[in-house]
C-alpha cells in the first residue's frame, strides 16, 4: 500500500513485526513504554497526580492532550494475540497498518482485525450482515478497527504527535485502501474519540452513535463527597447497598502490582468463565491472557476480590489509565444481593477519587448504572460500506438511530441521582 512519496503503508499479519516502542510512541506517546513505574500502581498515578509524564519533561498540557490509554498498548494488544484469545483462529486475524515515514520510521498505527464474525465488539451489526447476506452478499469478512473484547472509547487511528492530522488522514484513507484490496464488505472503527471519529466522517465513513454510563469525578475528596452530591433518598440507597453488600463477614480486598499473584489470577479467572458462560456462551478470554497482562501491566491493573472467610467469592478487574479507571470483567461464586455493585462499582468510585482520576467506565451497556451516581455518554463509532445501495440502506437506518439515540440520551440525563440545580436569579 502506498501513502506518498515519502511515506508508505504496511499491513502486518501481527505485532511481532513492529517493534514495541515503535508501536507505543505512536499509542502512548511521552509514556516511555520501557521504563516501569513500579510494583504497584502508585509511582504511575503519583506521576499523574504531579500533573507531569513519568519522564517528567512533558507539562501537564501536553499530557491532558495524549492520556495514557492502557488498551491501545503493544502489552494489551500483544497478549491478546499471543495467547490465542485474538488470533485467525478466534475470527481475529490481525491486518495491523503501519504508516512509515521518511527512513523508514513507524509515524502512525492502527489496531485492525480482518474479522469473520461480529463478535466480541459490542458496536452490533448482526442485523446488517443478515440483510446483505438476504439480498445475496458477503458481509464477512470485514475489517474492524477496535481493541479486541473491549467496549472503551479510546484513540485508533494512533500517531506521533510531529506527525499530526495529516497522518491520521492517510490512515484513514489507507483503512478504505486495504478494505478494496482485500475484497471485504465494509471497515468498522469503533468506540471512537471525537478527532478520529471526525477523520473518518470526512474520509467517507458512516457516523453511528450509542451510549454507555460513566462516572465523572469533577474533584470530590472523598465517596462521602460524592454522596452529597445526591438527592437525599439516593444517598441513603447507596448507603443502605454498600452496608448490606459487605454483612456476614464479607471483606474486600484491593491489589495491584506484584500483590496480583498467580493464585489471585486463578481465582478470577475462575469468576471471569462463570460469568462469561453464563452471558455469551464462551468467555473471549484464555487464561493465559491475564498471566501475560499480569507480567506486563500489573502496575496499571487494579483487582478488586470480595473475600469470605479469607476465601475470594467474587471479583473484578479493572485497568487504569492516566486519566480513567476501566472495569472489565466481574463474577462470582456466590450470590450475595448487591455485592455486585460494590464490587464493580462502588469500590472503583471510592478507587477513583482516593486517586483523583477524573473518570470511571464500567464498561458497555447497563441502566442500573444511573443510579450509583454514572451519566449517561455518548459513544461514536464509523463505517465504510463498499456497496453503494447498501451505504444508502444503513446510512438511512443510522440517520433514524442517531435521532433515537439522542431522545433516549435526553431522558436519561434527567434521571440522573444528583441534587437539582437551583435556578440563578
Amino acid at each position: 500500500m502506498s501513502a506518498s512519496d515519502d511515506a508508505r503503508l504496511k499491513v502486518l499479519a501481527s505485532l511481532d513485526d513492529v517493534e514495541r516502542a515503535d508501536w507505543d510512541a505512536c499509542a502512548n506517546p511521552g509514556w516511555d513504554s520501557d521504563r516501569p513505574f513500579g510494583d504497584d500502581a502508585s509511582a504511575f498515578l503519583k506521576a499523574i497526580n504531579a500533573d507531569a509524564q513519568p519522564d517528567g519533561e512533558t507539562s501537564h498540557a501536553s499530557h491532558e492532550k495524549t492520556p495514557y490509554n492502557p488498551f491501545v498498548s503493544y502489552d494489551f494488544l500483544s497478549a491478546l494475540e499471543k495467547s490465542g484469545s485474538a488470533t485467525a483462529r478466534t475470527g481475529w486475524q490481525a491486518r495491523h497498518i503501519v504508516l512509515e515515514g521518511p527512513g523508514g520510521s513507524t509515524s502512525g498505527v492502527v489496531p485492525c482485525y480482518q474479522k469473520a464474525h461480529s463478535q466480541g465488539e459490542y458496536v452490533f451489526d448482526q442485523g446488517w450482515a443478515d440483510a446483505y447476506e438476504r439480498a445475496g452478499g458477503s458481509y464477512y469478512p470485514k475489517l474492524q478497527v477496535s481493541v479486541p473484547f473491549t467496549p472503551a472509547t479510546g484513540p485508533r487511528l494512533l500517531v506521533r504527535p510531529e506527525a499530526g492530522f495529516e497522518a491520521r488522514s492517510t490512515l484513514a484513507a489507507g483503512l478504505v485502501a486495504l478494505t478494496r484490496q482485500l475484497g471485504l464488505s465494509s471497515v468498522h472503527a469503533t468506540f471512537l474519540q471525537d478527532v478520529d471519529a471526525e477523520i473518518l466522517e470526512a474520509a467517507g465513513f458512516l457516523a453511528r452513535n450509542d451510549q454507555q454510563f460513566h462516572f465523572e469525578n469533577p474533584g470530590y475528596r472523598d465517596f462521602d463527597d460524592f454522596l452529597d452530591a445526591l438527592a437525599s433518598r439516593k444517598r441513603k440507597t447507596i448507603r443502605r447497598e454498600r452496608r448490606e453488600a459487605l454483612e456476614g463477614g464479607i471483606e474486600v480486598e484491593l491489589l495491584t502490582g506484584k500483590d496480583i499473584t498467580e493464585s489471585a489470577w486463578d481465582a478470577f479467572f475462575a469468576f471471569y468463565m462463570d460469568t462469561g458462560s453464563r452471558k455469551w456462551g464462551r468467555p473471549y478470554l484464555n487464561r493465559r491472557f491475564f498471566s501475560m497482562v499480569g507480567e506486563t501491566m500489573a502496575d496499571r491493573i487494579l483487582l478488586v476480590f470480595a473475600k469470605r472467610g479469607g476465601r475470594p467469592i467474587a471479583g473484578a478487574l479493572n485497568f487504569i489509565g492516566s486519566d480513567a479507571l476501566y472495569g472489565r470483567y466481574w463474577g462470582a461464586t456466590e450470590e450475595v444481593p448487591f455485592l455486585h455493585f460494590e464490587i464493580c462499582y462502588h469500590q472503583a468510585v471510592d478507587w477513583g477519587i482516593a486517586h483523583r482520576l477524573p473518570r470511571i467506565e464500567a464498561g458497555a451497556q447497563g441502566e442500573h448504572k444511573l443510579a450509583r451516581g454514572y451519566k449517561p455518554i455518548v459513544t461514536r463509532s464509523a463505517h465504510w460500506i463498499a456497496d453503494k445501495g447498501f451505504r444508502r440502506a444503513v446510512a438511512d437506518y443510522l440517520e433514524r438511530e442517531r435521532e433515537a439515540v439522542a431522545a433516549e440520551h435526553e431522558i436519561l440525563d434527567e434521571h440522573t441521582p444528583f441534587k437539582a440545580e437551583t435556578p440563578s436569579e
